[in-house]
């Protein structure tokens, strides 16, 4: 019998408590599922896998339904804009409603923060975290390790920037927390108003922020933000923007990276998104195999 115990052990909720051996596990473990040569491995036949967004998402969810069909797994995916939850249903009794049907796992998405780690505690198979409000995404950063690594080798010792609104990602979280496991400098550049000062990363301006070995781009979430609280696009693209001059004074071995989606020539200019010194699509593509290795920890 599963205790609950190990099927928290199992679930992936975020990166902030996982050891460092365990995310080199795991990264490892993709290094391996990127090598293999076969598009299907039955690893994971006779699973069932859903896949439980109730926030909005592409890139993040057809990851994860790729990584599970390459594993064999019998995928169902729940979409909360064509579910219950619009008659009023709880998150909880959807949850709950598909664990009783048998599935295996769950992947999940949330927007509001804390329900996750409530909803842990009750059901009794194994969750991934594929996104919680502004608190932590997990996989995501796992796949942008997995990135720096295969570029650099090793994470001790790398400058990352962490550029944007810092305030309302998620994505930075996990990378903080993931990175300085690993011994890698993190410093954030945002303007005041998309700051996270209890985060505890140095704020540094844009010219400094240049000169690290990786220059991460955020996406502004427009649809998190207050009004005004932004200002205009052209204002964030003069003041924090990767444009092309800017990028001119990267140093020759950086790579840029960017989590998507892309508000192009906002965050970042248009003609630097396949720069030869970006990795943004080399991140999505290392994205199936982080997320196979993630799910086959949570079902063997």
């Amino acid at each position: 019998m599963i205790t609950a115990t190990l099927t928290n052990r199992r679930s992936l909720l975020g990166l902030k408590e996982l050891g460092m051996d365990e995310i080199a596990s795991i990264l490892d473990r993709a290094a391996y599922w990127e090598a293999s040569s076969n598009k299907l491995e039955p690893a994971l036949q006779g699973k069932f896998i859903a896949n439980m967004f109730f926030e909005n998402s592409t890139r993040t969810r057809f990851s994860f339904e790729v990584a599970e069909k390459r594993l064999g797994a019998e995928v169902l995916n729940f979409a909360a804009a064509v579910s219950s939850v619009q008659k009023g249903e709880s998150i909880y009794d959807t949850v709950r409603t598909l664990e009783s049907m048998g599935i295996d796992a769950g992947v999940i998405r949330l927007k509001p923060n804390g329900v996750l780690a409530d909803l842990a505690t009750k059901i009794k198979v194994p969750l991934i975290n594929a996104g919680d409000g502004n608190n932590e995404h997990p996989t995501q950063a796992l796949l942008d390790l997995y990135t720096m690594r295969k570029q650099f080798g090793e994470l001790r010792g790398l400058t990352v920037s962490i550029i944007g609104d810092i305030l309302h990602s998620r994505v930075a979280r996990s990378n903080l927390y993931a990175l300085q496991k690993f011994g890698a400098n993190v410093q954030f550049c945002a303007p005041a108003s998309m700051a996270a000062p209890e985060l505890g990363a140095p704020l540094v301006t844009m010219e400094e922020a240049l000169k690290a070995d990786v220059v991460m781009l955020l996406r502004v979430q427009l649809e998190r933000h207050e009004a005004g609280m932004m200002g205009t696009a052209e204002a964030y693209r003069e003041q924090y923007g990767l444009t092309t001059e800017r990028a001119s004074r990267i140093a020759p071995h950086a790579i840029i990276m960017h989590p998507a989606p892309i508000n192009r020539n906002v965050e970042i200019d248009d003609e630097l998104v396949e720069h030869p010194q970006s990795r943004i699509f080399t991140q999505m593509q290392n994205g199936v195999p982080i997320r196979m290795a993630v799910i086959e920890r949570a079902l063997n």
